[in-house]
């Protein structure tokens, strides 16, 4: 007797490229174990309600909610602040933030990955990695040995950490931007809410709110 696999339904908010690309991580997620039921994307913009991105329909919030009450969800938004705002909205309708890992990601079991945490396809994170909540990695990063990485946090392609740099919250970190190592005494510390720009190499920690750019790296504003 074949017993039916009951799929996970699983809502991706925001009908955007990100959102295209994270339907594609689940889909791959699957081919390995088939685990999610992508119900629909979710979009703020009205406009793009009763739309279909890849055939997956796009509805509200309100909408997604009623038709797959107390869903999964991942936020498919680079934006850390926005990212943090949605989530809030989804889980205020009942959905849940869940962990999604590409399966040709390398990743020790040295590891702790909040809740919501997306990992892309062609990352390596080697060993003793603290991962927060919502935090996004995108495609081929790597990641080193004792490297904290706070809630909301986003990681554009590209980018590689060396061991002991440790992130606040919020942080936005720009395509193939890298970041030398630290010590156990002195790690490299990025505050809250800093943006480093695209292809910065970052020798030295960065204080909340900063936003650095060049090579080296070097404070150009305050958020």
């Amino acid at each position: 007797m074949t017993r039916d696999i009951i799929l996970r339904p699983i809502a991706i908010y925001g009908a955007s490229g990100f959102g295209r690309e994270i339907a594609w991580l689940i889909e791959s997620c699957n081919k390995i174990s088939s685990t999610y039921r992508v119900t629909c994307f979710i979009d703020d913009d009205a406009d793009k309600h009763g739309m279909s991105l890849n055939g997956i329909p796009v509805y509200g919030l309100k909408k997604s909610a009623n038709d797959y009450p107390g869903s999964l969800v991942v936020i498919a938004v680079g934006n850390p602040k926005l990212r943090e705002n949605m989530l809030k909205n989804a889980q205020a309708f009942g959905f849940h933030p869940e962990i999604l890992i590409h399966p040709s990601v390398e990743i020790s079991k040295w590891m702790v990955i909040g809740e919501g945490t997306v990992i892309c396809n062609g990352s390596i994170l080697t060993t003793n990695i603290v991962i927060g909540k919502n935090v996004q990695i995108n495609l081929s990063c790597t990641i080193g040995h004792d490297v904290i990485i706070g809630d909301f946090t986003t990681l554009s392609p590209g980018v590689h950490v060396s061991g002991w740099v440790h992130f606040g919250k919020r942080v936005y970190v720009g395509t193939g931007a890298v970041f030398i190592n630290g010590t156990e005494k002195e790690p490299i510390c990025i505050g809250d809410d800093a943006v480093i720009g695209a292809g910065a190499c970052v020798t030295t920690s960065v204080r909340k709110g900063e936003v650095w750019a060049g090579v080296p790296a070097k404070p150009l504003h305050s958020n």
